[in-house]
């Protein structure tokens, strides 16, 4: 389900925090479903289980979890759209100004841009 890159330069907790956003806004885990528990995360991974803890909390602090005494974490409802309203907000500053420097320094015309943007759109659509 979730994927951990123990070289990477990003924390775990965050890792392991944006895999359960993924899972959410892929439909793998639903609203109201229960989360994987900190156990199962600390032995899937081999990591500490307060890091795992950290990472379910960062979702907990956000308002797309919460935890049921003696039961567990759970995807709290309305999740997703709250998940999809804060990676959109992201999106432009991490890959839209870029690609478009980019674009500007390498002299592409606007509306070739926005070909290629709109033919990778159709590509991905296709699988």
């Amino acid at each position: 389900m979730l994927k951990v890159d123990m070289n990477s330069e990003k924390p775990i907790f965050i890792q392991i925090a944006e895999g359960l956003e993924d899972a959410i806004l892929s439909g793998a885990l639903d609203e109201g479903g229960q989360l994987p528990s900190i156990t199962e995360l600390s032995v899937q991974y081999t990591i500490n289980p307060a890091t795992a803890l950290k990472g379910i909390n960062l979702l907990v602090d956000q308002g797309a979890a919460y935890k049921k005494r003696g039961v567990g974490m759970f995807v709290a409802q309305g999740a997703r759209a709250l998940l999809q309203k804060k990676r959109q907000g992201d999106f432009s500053a991490r890959f839209v100004a870029p690609m478009a420097a980019e674009a500007k320094r390498l002299g592409l015309p606007r509306q070739e841009l926005m070909d290629m943007v709109a033919l990778e759109w159709d590509s991905a659509e296709k699988g």
